[in-house]
């Protein structure tokens, strides 16, 4: 029976989550991403990875309107949230950005409380009727990120005042509070210890559960550990992508295997 659950579970990962068509992304005239046509399935873990500069985070920050924030930054082509154009003037990018959560490299806390920090996104948008559903929302969202049991006795404590890696799953647990339909995350070990690191890719492995993570990292270890997908991206073009696996023992252009063997990076 067991079994059986597992390859209905298997058939749903497929479904496209967000397709990417013919982006182009320009930083005034530097043209930093060329034709990147990619389909990203729901349920799954990608991974973007390649040399710094290559275009990975740029890419990133399109699937959330991160980059509009940028003034000389302008995104062509098209980017698709299960069939609608994020990039539709109709479309209110802070609504967007509930349901396309971001966890950045550097940990970025608001200078509020443990329990606020969780809680602001779960109130701006509406999520939790009453005080009890907001505090289910905080804690469920808290041991989500791994923290609970390390701050439950001092949610009125500055967000700030925890270690580098507490404020990080700390921005984790912010992410999901807001129940997106997807998770980018730039880097989101970086600046952990490799404890911490453990957890977080622990918990991005039960968040693909429920949502389609996609992770920017520099390590190709972690890549090879949390994601079923991968891309590669070199001098801003989107390379190879394809099953993690595949990419990393047998990739098809000689670019993705002079990086994965260290030959550039």
């Amino acid at each position: 029976m067991n079994d059986m659950r597992l390859t209905e579970r298997d058939v749903n990962t497929k479904e496209i989550k967000i397709e990417a068509r013919q982006v182009q992304v320009f930083y005034g005239t530097t043209h930093a991403l060329k034709d990147v046509d990619v389909e990203i399935e729901d349920k799954t873990v990608t991974a973007f990875i390649g040399p710094s500069g290559c275009g990975k985070s740029t890419f990133l920050r399109c699937l959330n309107r991160m980059n509009d924030t940028i003034d000389v930054c302008r995104v062509q082509g098209d980017i698709l949230l299960d069939g609608e154009d994020i990039y539709d003037k109709r479309v209110d990018p802070v609504q967007l950005r509930a349901k396309v959560g971001m966890v950045f490299q550097k940990p970025n806390p608001f200078p509020k409380s443990i329990y606020d920090n969780v809680a602001y996104g779960p109130k701006i948008h509406g999520l939790a009727r009453t005080k009890v559903e907001l505090d289910e929302v905080v804690e469920s969202s808290l041991r989500r990120a791994a923290l609970w049991n390390e701050v439950k006795d001092r949610l009125d404590a500055p967000g700030t005042g925890l270690s580098g890696g507490q404020q990080q799953r700390l921005c984790i647990a912010r992410a999901v509070a807001t129940s997106p339909e997807v998770l980018l995350m730039d880097e989101p070990c970086s600046a952990l210890d490799p404890i911490a690191t453990a957890q977080v890719e622990e918990l991005i492995d039960e968040l693909r559960q429920s949502y389609s993570v996609v992770i920017v990292t520099h390590s190709m270890q972690q890549a090879a550990r949390v994601s079923q997908k991968t891309a590669f991206f070199h001098l801003g073009n989107l390379v190879e992508f394809g099953e993690t696996s595949k990419i990393f023992t047998n990739p098809e252009d000689p670019r993705t295997e002079s990086y994965i063997t260290g030959r550039i990076g």
